[in-house]
């Protein structure tokens, strides 16, 4: 066989092995957030039997264990995968994107801008609903989509791409900026008022019905398919924009659509389940430890293992004080916190 011929068959090879690598690593995880997903609502304080859930002989108005099933346990453990997995992917694509490990998908302050949206609802008591979509979860994602237009509007450059520097800026500023309209929001409000605010700004999955959700679904779509572009994009990015365009990668638009993927995510679990904090830093780290450092693996690993790790939070936020709820938000942060601090400690 001629030199040629063995290089072909070893890139083949390579090819072949990537794939098999791939579809592997993404069964496992898909695999087990479906698990986790499926077994969510079995776990509560009132116990039920997955046999009496699907016992069609029994009618629905008289099947409690399948209304627990259905309308109370699975719209939250459906809500927890989709924001688990949103945040955790853009957490991903923002760390290289900023070529920063410590970046989250609130560094930019989308978070921050959701939360501001929410609270001008909450606390100014405008109507429950629009168009049929709950006002909270619609202002939250108006404010998102607003502050990701001043962040993009003040790091666009036209001819040497986005800026990440003035990107990591403005949207600390940002987030800071809009902290403090949000306290004085809440100076305004009276005590009631306070309360729903403060416990929407801890992170909450008390999704009632599947309406929201589907709300969110065309969002989180469109987000997956730009992530879906960016593996290859990503590694090269992650070396600097100029080793990138020496590799054909067209930086700008790499850029535009990594920012407004992950924003667009990250606006749309915001307005689903309140600021969850946390994932977007934890899980892509842990799936690195597991599949490397390649973005073909971790971003799609690092979505299936955020969805299934803030259910099994959502179910920890449930059960370890029943009957009182707590916000899956405090859950995350206690995890997350120590594991903070071991990457500040481990990056030095």
């Amino acid at each position: 066989m001629t030199d040629a011929g063995i290089v072909a068959t070893r890139t083949a090879l390579g090819v072949g092995n990537l794939r098999r690598r791939l579809l592997t690593t993404q069964a496992v995880f898909a695999g087990t957030a479906l698990a986790v997903c499926l077994l969510a609502p079995l776990v509560g304080p009132t116990p039920i039997s997955l046999r009496k859930v699907f016992d069609g002989s029994i009618p629905f108005a008289d099947n409690v264990d399948a209304q627990i099933f259905f309308i109370a346990r699975l719209p939250r453990a459906l809500a927890g995968a989709l924001v688990g997995g949103a945040l955790a992917a853009a957490g991903v694509v923002l760390q290289a994107l900023l070529r920063n490990p410590l970046a989250t998908p609130f560094t930019l302050g989308v978070s921050a801008g959701a939360s501001l949206g929410a609270m001008i609802v909450i606390i100014f008591g405008l109507p429950l609903t629009v168009v049929g979509i709950p006002a909270v979860t619609l202002a939250s994602f108006a404010g998102a989509l607003a502050a990701v237009g001043i962040v993009y509007s003040l790091a666009r450059l036209r001819r040497q791409g986005l800026s990440t520097n003035v990107l990591l800026l403005a949207g600390v500023t940002l987030n800071s900026l809009f902290s403090a309209v949000i306290m004085f929001v809440q100076y305004l409000a009276d005590f009631s008022q306070n309360f729903q605010a403060v416990r929407w700004l801890m992170g909450n999955l008390n999704v009632s019905g599947y309406e929201p959700i589907v709300w969110a679904l065309p969002l989180m779509a469109v987000a997956v398919a730009g992530f879906a572009w960016l593996p290859r994009s990503l590694n090269l990015l992650t070396l600097g924009s100029e080793h990138a365009a020496t590799r054909g990668v067209n930086v700008l638009r790499a850029q535009r659509l990594a920012f407004f993927s992950a924003s667009l995510a990250t606006g749309a679990a915001v307005s689903l389940g309140g600021p969850i904090g946390f994932i977007g830093i934890i899980v892509p780290h842990i799936a690195r430890l597991l599949v490397g450092a390649d973005h073909r693996m971790v971003l799609p690993a690092s979505a299936f293992l955020g969805a299934a790790f803030l259910v099994i939070c959502d179910v920890g936020a449930r059960t370890l004080m029943a009957p009182v709820e707590l916000p899956v938000g405090i859950i995350t942060a206690i995890l997350g916190g120590p594991f903070f601090l071991w990457l500040l400690i481990r990056s030095r």
